[in-house]
């Protein structure tokens, strides 16, 4: 079927709903999203108007975050409720986390919205699902857990909870099309976002820096927990660098102000505070101003990848979690970076739990600084980045309003 097909359909199901005769709230069509970081409140907020520019008199409301609220999104909760990863360490916030969702589902089987939309933060919405699903909503979840990594039997609980998993990954759907799950493969945002060619000099200019020097990105992350987990190692990294390399620089981004303040502690405990400059936001910039990057593992590796940057991935989880992980050999996958799992092979390094220090991450981060075959690693980032890129806004919107037609 055609990309507008569907909403053609639609909009004759939802006649009442786009007379432009009834300016009535409840006439017009209504969509719930729940997103639960930076990076879901993107995708969320490009989804919002992605919808819009296909159903103008559409509603959007639900657990979203700043951008999502600037696309017309009626807040509910904001997302950084939901922020927390891990196993074990998502107990202390358990009590929270549950009456958002009771509130939540009470609020959502009163509305009966058209669709019910959980963009990221899978473990809160697929636990969700199920009974949104079963009340007669239909329900999508845009962008998939890992199943292919780790507790790939999740994939038949997932098939239960939704009627349509959006992927923005190719082999995503292969997975799902493998277990007889309705999915569909959308490319990703950040593809259709970032050009293909980064301007370094105009990136450097409009941060403030100087055009000539050798710059590291630090991303440790946007989620306050794995800034905790992550930061000090970055910290100790920038120390162990700038003992070895007087020529270097660095620049953080930082998504939220609790990371800015999470991570100027770390750096001040490092003794390095002076010697990083912080940007609020802005990762993009960051990223594509630098020689090279070290990052949390990610949305932001992905980004680093189109913008075609060498990087080192770090990824540490709590104890407990890390143990349950190796002990019950729950992870799948040959790799946790987003960029050598689409590559097919390691083309970064990435080092997890008691790897993540100075002395490996510091030796890393000058090896990508020098590599000798960055072109090489440009071309294959840039072949990645055309896979990607699809108009994922629009897809996920056609797919979803294809959906609801037919429900």
């Amino acid at each position: 079927m055609p990309l507008g097909a569907p909403v053609t359909l639609l909009r004759k199901r939802m006649m009442a709903a786009s007379d432009p005769r009834s300016n009535s709230q409840a006439s017009s069509p209504l969509f719930v999203l729940v997103a639960g970081e930076t990076s879901g409140d993107n995708l969320g907020a490009q989804l919002i108007e992605a919808i819009r520019a296909r159903l103008p008199n559409a509603r959007f409301a639900g657990i979203a975050g700043p951008r999502m609220v600037a696309a017309g999104c009626e807040l509910w909760e904001h997302a950084e409720s939901l922020a927390v990863m891990g196993l074990f360490e998502i107990v202390p916030h358990l009590p929270r986390l549950l009456r958002i969702r009771r509130e939540l589902l009470k609020r959502v089987i009163a509305v009966r919205p058209t669709a019910y939309i959980g963009v990221d933060a899978k473990e809160f919405n697929l636990r969700l699902a199920p009974r949104i699903k079963a009340a007669g909503i239909p329900t999508v979840q845009y962008v998939s857990p890992q199943i292919w990594a780790w507790r790939q039997g999740r994939v038949r609980t997932i098939g239960r909870a939704v009627d349509l998993v959006l992927c923005l990954l190719p082999f995503e759907k292969r997975f799902y099309d493998e277990h007889g799950v309705r999915a569909e493969f959308v490319g990703h945002p950040l593809a259709d976002r970032i050009p293909l060619e980064i301007d370094m000099r105009r990136a450097r200019a409009q941060l403030g820096l100087d055009l000539a020097g050798r710059y590291v990105a630090l991303l440790p992350g946007s989620r306050v927990g794995e800034v905790a987990r992550l930061g000090p190692d970055f910290a100790r990294t920038v120390a162990w660098l700038a003992e070895r390399r007087s020529d270097l620089s660095f620049v953080a981004a930082l998504a939220t102000e609790r990371v800015h303040a999470e991570f100027v502690k770390a750096l001040a405990d490092a003794g390095v505070a002076e010697r990083v400059k912080l940007i609020a936001g802005n990762a993009h910039a960051v990223m594509a101003a630098s020689d090279v990057v070290l990052l949390a593992s990610g949305t932001a590796t992905l980004e680093a990848l189109l913008v075609k940057r060498p990087m080192v991935v770090a990824y540490r989880l709590g104890a407990l979690t890390s143990f349950l992980l190796r002990r019950l050999k729950l992870f799948k996958a040959p790799f946790f970076a987003q960029p050598n799992l689409l590559v097919g092979r390691q083309v970064v390094p990435e080092y997890f739990n008691e790897d993540v220090r100075p002395e490996v991450l510091g030796p890393a981060v000058l090896a990508q600084l020098e590599r000798a075959d960055r072109e090489q690693l440009v071309q294959t980032f840039a072949s990645v980045h055309e896979m990607l890129r699809r108009d994922a806004s629009a897809r996920a919107a056609e797919a979803i309003l294809d959906l609801v037609k037919k429900t």
